[in-house]
């Protein structure tokens, strides 16, 4: 048995997201399942390093982990030959900083998104590691998630005849923090802390319209912050200077037209807390994250405006659940195990620091079609 084992720096994993999704459900998850299986007799085996400012919480993270390499030295962990793989999982305003260490020391680079504050530097950081021969990806898991796997399916299978439009429903109600425990860390609201939705969310639609349903001609985007006012961790009240919700529409170049709502400021009464609505000539669907559902053109109910009658028609009883194709495993999962395949085998990976620039750069003109209240073009990038 040939085993490569591949050691990863993991760069600001005791936040949320780094904690959960990418450490305990992605590479503790495949060193338990026992490596990425190549063939019967070839497998790769993460070997990560936890790095982050807190000795404590480290310490804490690594034994829940049973992971046994931890430092709050970077320098020290890129230094190291046997440490292949930089990932980053720190705030966006620093991601650059450590990208740019891990370039200098020859370590092939996947990160979290935002890749970077703007899109300039998230060209530059994906020139600088092309420029310098490393291998470099971008977390873009939504594609990975169940729903929009057999959403993507029925694209594939033809399903929808020729699409039309999309309708994205996104968010849910985050507590202020006044009475309640926070379920969002407070600098999410402020500005001058790189928050704010319009920055978060329109880099996941950004990759999840293109890799659906087509690339982004143009873009208009109404951003909002609706709770002026929020209390922080120390339960200290502070204004919000980022947006909480935004309203953007994207026209793609094949015409199809797609409309996402995003709010953390938003009661939830649909099936998840993202749902997409795709309407075809011949039929339409809506995926949450882990379910989808149907509508032929042949079980599409005859519907007569008539307000003052109630409805004859039981709209949801015409909608059929796209059956399972087998195992979903975890989104993040998923593309730690793609890109480790492409570090060590050269297997394709399209997901690069490029196509997280393009997500940043929506982003940047969501929020300048927010200030001048126009429509703008979405010219290429790379």
């Amino acid at each position: 048995m040939t085993t490569h084992k591949v050691g990863i720096i993991m760069n600001g994993v005791t936040g949320r997201m780094g904690t959960n999704q990418h450490l305990l459900r992605s590479i503790k998850a495949i060193i338990d399942q026992g490596g990425v299986k190549l063939s019967d007799a070839e497998t790769i085996m993460p070997d990560p390093i936890l790095v982050g400012r807190s000795e404590t919480k480290l310490a804490a993270l690594a034994a829940r982990a049973g992971v046994k390499r931890y430092t709050t030295n970077l320098d020290a962990a890129l230094a190291d030959a046997n440490n292949q793989i930089y990932f980053d999982a720190t705030l966006t305003g620093q991601r650059p900083i450590g990208v740019r260490k891990a370039i200098a020391a020859k370590k092939h680079i996947y990160c979290e998104k935002p890749t970077a504050t703007t899109s300039k530097e998230a060209v530059a950081l994906y020139n600088e590691a092309t420029a310098a021969g490393l291998k470099n990806g971008v977390v873009q898991d939504k594609l990975w998630l169940p729903g929009l796997v057999k959403l993507k399916w029925l694209i594939d299978t033809g399903f929808f005849g020729k699409i039309l439009s999309v309708r994205g429903e996104f968010g849910y109600w985050v507590f202020t923090g006044e009475y309640e425990k926070l379920q969002r860390p407070s600098w999410n609201y402020r500005k001058e802390d790189d928050g704010g939705i319009i920055v978060d969310m329109l880099c996941h639609w950004q990759y999840v319209i293109q890799n659906l349903f087509g690339d982004i001609k143009s873009l208009t985007c109404l951003g909002a912050t609706h709770v002026p006012t929020r209390w922080d961790e120390a339960a200290k009240p502070y204004k919000c200077t980022a947006d909480d919700a935004a309203y953007a529409t994207f026209e793609l170049k094949n015409g199809v037209i797609c409309h996402f709502n995003s709010s953390w400021a938003v009661r939830v009464d649909r099936d998840d807390l993202l749902t997409l609505q795709v309407d075809g000539t011949h039929g339409s669907a809506v995926a949450g994250l882990r379910d989808c559902k149907s509508q032929s053109l042949a079980a599409t109910p005859r519907c007569v405006w008539n307000p003052d009658i109630d409805s004859p028609v039981k709209y949801k009883d015409g909608w059929v659940r796209v059956p399972d194709q087998g195992f979903y495993d975890n989104a993040f999962k998923i593309e730690w195990e793609l890109f480790l395949r492409h570090v060590v085998k050269n297997e394709p990976f399209r997901w690069n620091l490029l196509e997280g620039a393009k997500g940043v750069q929506l982003a940047e003109l969501g929020l300048e079609s927010w200030a001048e209240r126009r429509w703008l073009d979405v010219p290429a990038l790379g």
